[in-house]
């Protein structure tokens, strides 16, 4: 699909996800978001909690530090524990320091007082920012995310997730949604293969997919036509059904 939307992608950084521990949701729900304000996601990868893997996908990602996309979102290890190095991470990968954030420190140790919580050493290591950033408002437990470059990063606990992309979004260089039409068909793939293949061809400007399904005991395909200008997304659609027969 051609488009001129600003790219992005998400960094999903936990040992619990690639473990199969936790069930990753806060991709799947930046998609939509993304898809929703026309931002292009064009990748989302996956990381251990490991300082140099985290480094070496921001540089390869965030397009300030020569990586492929103009956007970069992060979700999860910035907690209070000791394998939470996310913020590490991207301080080395922009090459700054990391200090304790003073505007993060007061908010949280606001929240901390009104709930009779104590300042830990741990709860602390919360308000660790790197220099330079701006801070990502968290309304829902306080510990902020931040921006830095073109990468935002944010919690992986998806309400607080959820949050901080509340927070950002009126913020997001935003362009042109995707329109998208699909119609179901009792037939397989191979059998409608050919002639999306060549609506596919005389649309070039345009994505088309087909995803099989089954359902209670019958098959059959899902056709999808999706682009950025509504008009030739629809004039595709009406190709591809006088094609198929419907």
């Amino acid at each position: 699909m051609q488009s001129d939307n600003k790219t992005a992608a998400i960094l999903v950084i936990g040992d619990e996800i690639l473990s199969g521990r936790t069930r990753e949701g806060n991709a799947h729900h930046l998609a939509s978001v993304l898809t929703a304000v026309g931002i292009d996601l064009r990748e989302i990868r996956v990381v251990a909690d490991e300082q140099p893997l985290i480094v070496e996908a921001i540089r390869a990602l965030d397009s300030s530090l020569g990586g492929r996309y103009d956007l970069l979102f992060t979700s999860g290890g910035i907690g209070p524990t000791h394998d939470d190095v996310t913020a590490d991470s991207v301080a080395e990968a922009f090459g700054t320091g990391i200090e304790m954030n003073e505007e993060a420190l007061a908010v949280m140790r606001a929240r901390w007082e009104a709930r009779g919580m104590p300042v830990t050493g741990n709860r602390m290591r919360m308000a660790r920012i790197p220099l330079g950033a701006k801070l990502i408002p968290n309304k829902f437990s306080a510990a902020p995310g931040f921006h830095l470059g073109n990468t935002y990063v944010m919690a992986g606990v998806p309400e607080v997730f959820r949050a901080m992309v509340d927070a950002i979004l009126p913020d997001l260089p935003t362009g042109r949604p995707v329109v998208s039409e699909s119609i179901d068909v009792n037939r397989g793939e191979s059998d409608v293969a050919e002639d999306l293949q060549q609506v596919a061809l005389a649309y070039p400007d345009l994505s088309l997919g087909s995803y099989p399904w089954h359902r209670e005991g019958s098959y059959g395909t899902m056709l999808v036509v999706r682009g950025l200008d509504g008009a030739r997304v629809a004039a595709a659609m009406t190709d591809l059904r006088q094609r198929i027969g419907l």
